[in-house]
């Protein structure tokens, strides 16, 4: 039922003195969408946003239709397609299995997002749990813990600093009970890697748990949840380049399987009866399905584990040498505009994936954001990336509303009160870094070519 990889795509993977590997970006959906430009004209859509939802791959859009003919629900039907469905439906739990490298007896549990399987986590959490989180993190991995305790570390400057004040927190918890450490393996915000192996040392070594956000890693890079040594890995699938609406939590089953079901309903249950005193007693399953309530997201959850199959093919280590061919690139034509202040914790030196966020000069960062797409038709994204005290901490400025649409003419110097995010991956081609690094240039060499204003808090042009 799965179509092979573009044959395009792969012939066109070879050795080169610049890429040691696979030249040309994977397919992916919306390739060739043209939009107009508010300048005249059409051009093809360059969409550098993929830290929010990255293009679906045309592999993953391909073996999709050809399982929709067969459509049907999951665990509960005697005909063929259901049959059929359920075992597709298994079958992509071990792939996913398999993807992340995980340990026997480790539960894939299909979620929604990686938010959604954050908050899962925090559901089954034993009581009294502590939980430790860096300020650093994306809302998903910071707010979820609702009546735990939490302790917030702030930001690190380094990567030995990370380790270090994640010790000494850990160190000097009291009482000394269960915990649970939370932390990304790379930052939506500055697209750096973090230790996460020497975090899971670190929190192993002080009896605690951890649970590794990899919406940002796992697409760009492979994942093995038994040489990182985490106790859970959460993603999403519309950054791992399958559609909305699919997500993962693996890991340890302990925690998983002695919690009461994160929903209550058909699917979780194993047994329902009535009691003589009018009551209900419920077994529930104590496989992943305990946290499946509902029918599932079966198309979902197939695209996720084709775009788990599709990147295993195309080889992890051709497209982390095209990554950093794209992103040496884009962060070579960003400090060339002295105006440009590309964010970062751990430095020029640190280690990245394709993203990459940076404020201008005298330019409100909507502002700068609408000019590309509307006057270059690039789409990147402008302001906090749900991850406020991190920027906020990486700009220097104090918590505050955010900013009308600057114009061009705004005091050289004058603080953005958020950020512009420039992101891609397997299906970015270079023409579109290229336009983007050339448009930095322009807007800031010779201002935006048209007026626009603020509406509901967005800059638009001006019509």
């Amino acid at each position: 039922m799965s179509a092979s990889l573009n044959a395009a795509a792969t012939a066109a993977c070879a050795a080169t003195a610049e890429v040691p590997a696979c030249a040309e970006p994977l397919p992916v959906l919306g390739r060739d969408v043209t939009v107009p430009l508010v300048t005249g004209g059409e051009v093809t859509y360059a969409a550098l946003d993929y830290a929010a939802s990255a293009p679906a791959l045309q592999r993953v859009w391909d073996d999709v239709a050809a399982y929709a003919p067969y459509y049907g629900s999951v665990h509960r039907g005697a005909g063929y397609l259901s049959q059929l469905s359920t075992d597709l439906f298994e079958q992509s739990r071990a792939t996913v299995a398999e993807f992340l490298d995980c340990r026997a007896g480790d539960q894939v549990v299909f979620t929604r997002s990686t938010t959604d399987s954050l908050n899962l986590l925090a559901a089954v959490l034993p009581a009294d749990c502590q939980v430790f989180v860096f300020e650093t993190e994306h809302h998903a991995s910071l707010l979820p813990w609702g009546d735990a305790q939490v302790t917030y570390l702030n930001a690190p400057r380094t990567p030995a600093e990370a380790v270090a004040t994640l010790e000494r927190a850990l160190a000097d918890r009291n009482p000394y009970g269960p915990a649970l450490v939370c932390v990304t393996g790379a930052s939506n915000v500055t697209g750096e890697l973090w230790p996460v192996k020497e975090l899971a040392a670190a929190a192993h070594a002080h009896g605690a748990r951890i649970v590794l956000d990899a919406a940002q890693l796992a697409p760009h890079h492979p994942v093995s949840v038994r040489k990182l040594d985490v106790d859970w890995v959460a993603f999403s699938g519309h950054k791992l380049y399958a559609p909305f609406g699919s997500g993962v939590l693996a890991g340890r089953a302990d925690w998983l399987q002695e919690a009461a079901p994160y929903l209550a309903g058909g699917g979780a249950s194993r047994k329902v009866a009535r009691r003589e005193d009018g009551g209900v007693d419920v077994e529930w399953h104590t496989t992943a399905a305990r946290h499946e309530a509902g029918s599932p997201n079966v198309i979902g959850v197939y695209s996720i584990a084709s775009a788990c199959r599709a990147l295993n093919e195309a080889g992890f280590e051709s497209l982390v040498a095209r990554e950093r061919h794209l992103i040496a690139k884009v962060r070579e034509g960003l400090a060339e505009v002295p105006a440009v202040r590309v964010l970062s914790l751990f430095g020029d030196d640190a280690p990245r994936v394709g993203v990459i966020s940076f404020v201008v000069d005298g330019w409100n960062s909507s502002h700068f954001a609408a000019a590309l797409s509307a006057e270059y038709g690039i789409g990147v994204r402008d302001g906090l990336f749900c991850a406020h005290p991190l920027v906020r901490t990486l700009l220097g400025s104090e918590p505050q509303a955010q900013g009308e649409c600057g114009a061009p003419e705004a005091a050289p110097g004058e603080r953005s009160l958020n950020a512009i995010r420039v992101s891609f991956g397997a299906g970015t081609p270079d023409e579109h870094v290229e336009r983007f690094v050339r448009a930095v240039r322009e807007l800031v060499a010779d201002g935006a070519k048209w007026q626009y204003r603020t509406e509901d808090g967005r800059c638009v042009p001006a019509v």
